[in-house]
């Protein structure tokens, strides 16, 4: 059995390890370090976005000892993501995976450059998963959501790097220690290649605005569905409050299609949401009442 788990991670540090590399960064705070990923054959790696803050570009390191200069194409606190681009990458970019179809106790390997030690690989399971992580920017708090816990030996200077499933693909960005055991990564998904594709075509990612600050809540059993949202605050002024939305109500769909968690309902809020009809759904005083906002755009 020990066999077959140390070829597992043999065979993904091997495929992965050349897809991380090492960042070192330059900017007002001083200079600092991370790791990020090889993503497309034109230079293009993704990170995280408080490895490059403050920064206009750095050095890039890569497994094979080939140094080079990059460039920070686009940046985006709210998911702690960030996409750069080296002046030459050698060898392949990486496979991006699907963190949705991960399991609690199923394996993960690391590959980033803790503590200045790079092609550093660590091993582990998956925690838990639909972990929270909050982020901020000008101001604005925004949770992450459906975050990877692992229990992967995770260190500073891993952030940015590859959270890898046991075929080698990149289901995960190491972003976070949470404490001895436990560290968190941005999720690879379908909300994050929007962001990703957002950054790398217009350098930031356009958010609509609702104005809600809602939590999961369970659903009465005569509503035919386990969970809904339920909406905590809303923003005096904003397009919620403008469609009649009250603290209270149960948010049970949005453009007629039902929303379990807050991420299916950020998922519906980018670009082409802004200034459009969105028809929502809340169960409010033992009745349903359907509402329409036209969501802001998010300065």
């Amino acid at each position: 059995m020990l066999d077959v788990y140390s070829q597992i991670v043999t065979r993904v540090a091997r495929t992965v390890g050349p897809q991380v590399a090492a960042l070192t960064v330059r900017s007002r705070r001083g200079e600092g370090a991370g790791s990020a990923v090889v993503v497309g054959q034109d230079g293009l790696l993704l990170t995280n976005a408080h490895v490059v803050a403050g920064a206009d570009g750095g050095r890039v390191a890569f497994a094979d000892g080939a140094e080079t200069r990059f460039r920070v194409i686009g940046a985006d606190p709210l998911s702690d993501l960030a996409v750069v681009r080296a002046d030459e990458t050698p060898g392949d970019a990486a496979e991006l995976g699907d963190a949705d179809a991960l399991q609690v106790g199923q394996l993960v390997v690391a590959v980033g450059n803790p503590l200045g030690l790079s092609g550093t690989v660590t091993a582990g399971v998956v925690s838990a998963l639909g972990r929270s992580l909050p982020a901020r920017s000008a101001g604005t708090t925004r949770l992450i959501e459906d975050v990877i816990q692992t229990d992967a030996a995770l260190n500073p200077g891993n952030s940015g790097g590859a959270l890898a499933d046991s075929e080698g693909r990149v289901v995960g960005i190491n972003t976070a220690v949470a404490g001895v055991g436990v560290g968190l990564a941005v999720p690879i998904n379908t909300t994050t290649r929007r962001i990703l594709a957002a950054l790398e075509a217009d350098g930031r990612v356009r958010r609509a605005y609702l104005g809600l600050v809602t939590a999961p809540f369970p659903l009465p059993e005569k509503l035919g569905r386990r969970r809904g949202l339920r909406v905590v605050e809303v923003v005096p002024g904003s397009p919620a409050a403008q469609a009649g939305l009250r603290a209270g109500d149960l948010l049970l769909d949005a453009a007629r299609a039902p929303v379990r968690d807050a991420q299916g309902l950020q998922r519906l809020l980018f670009t082409d949401a802004i200034g459009r009809p969105l028809p929502l759904t809340v169960f409010r005083s033992g009745a349903m009442v359907d509402v329409v906002a036209v969501p802001t755009e998010l300065s």
